[in-house]
């Protein structure tokens, strides 16, 4: 018996439904609306096929016809496309890649976000043979600058916040790496931008060194970090190229533009 192939086929296996999508695909490559004639000539149907799929596109709002014979993409769609970003989870686009990523180095890989001043663990991968006495209870929270992924979002800071964050907090220190001096955080901070990756050398925990890359969303803001923890003599840089696909691979998911950033 021949066996069927479960995975979804590279066209729709019905023709209006590829029809369809080739028209959308069409009004989406421009921005200004599109003559009949010139959305015929672009996808190679014959004008009334056209007319006639448009037509019914606009009764479901998924086009508008802002006048007679000309189209463009409907407000049906921009409620469709909020609605999938709101209900986009940074934990479950991140979960498989985070464990893929922990197959790979046999070490924990973190996933935290900024909740004011600190980092709060929302997800880990982590197993028992990584060596690791401690590893980061998801909900747990450390400082930001105290850590790799707080020096993420330091960095993206403006030099009057750091300021203020240093005035707020102290810059308490947890072991005798860790940075209490505003200048080498300062200095710190502007690696992690050049960089676009950010390290904690033993500064959160003695014995423990950090690196993490940072999660993007569909506007370019960063909204985590990802990062990997190891003994601080085990750290391996050869993790990090892996590290910043993963992180990539995460943002994507969550629509994220390659050399996008958001506006400030």
């Amino acid at each position: 018996m021949k066996k069927i192939d479960s995975d979804i086929p590279a066209k729709p296996s019905v023709q209006v439904l590829e029809r369809m999508f080739t028209l959308i695909d069409v009004l989406a490559s421009r921005e200004d609306a599109i003559s009949l004639k010139e959305i015929s000539e672009k996808t190679g149907l014959h004008p009334s096929t056209t007319h006639r799929i448009l037509n019914d596109l606009t009764i479901g709002r998924f086009v508008d016809r802002p006048e007679s014979g000309s189209y463009r993409l409907g407000m049906r769609l921009l409620e469709l496309g909020n609605l999938v970003k709101a209900r986009l989870s940074v934990r479950d686009a991140a979960l498989v890649p985070m464990r893929n990523l922990h197959k790979l180095i046999q070490q924990p890989v973190n996933l935290s976000m900024r909740q004011g001043d600190e980092i709060v663990y929302i997800e880990r991968a982590y197993s028992e043979r990584s060596g690791m006495q401690v590893v980061r209870a998801i909900g747990g929270r450390a400082p930001l600058h105290l850590t790799s992924t707080g020096k993420l979002f330091l960095a993206l800071d403006d030099p009057q916040r750091v300021r203020a964050y240093a005035t707020r907090t102290g810059l308490a220190g947890h072991t005798r790496n860790s940075i209490t001096q505003l200048p080498i955080l300062e200095r710190e901070l502007a690696k992690a931008r050049q960089y676009g990756i950010a390290r904690d050398n033993e500064e959160l925990e003695l014995g423990v060194r950090c690196i993490a890359a940072g999660v993007y969303d569909d506007q370019g803001k960063l909204v985590a970090g990802l990062s990997i923890s190891a003994p601080a003599d085990r750290l391996d840089e050869g993790w990090l190229p892996k590290l910043q696909a993963t992180a990539q691979e995460i943002s994507l998911a969550l629509g994220y533009t390659p050399g996008r950033t958001a506006s400030t």
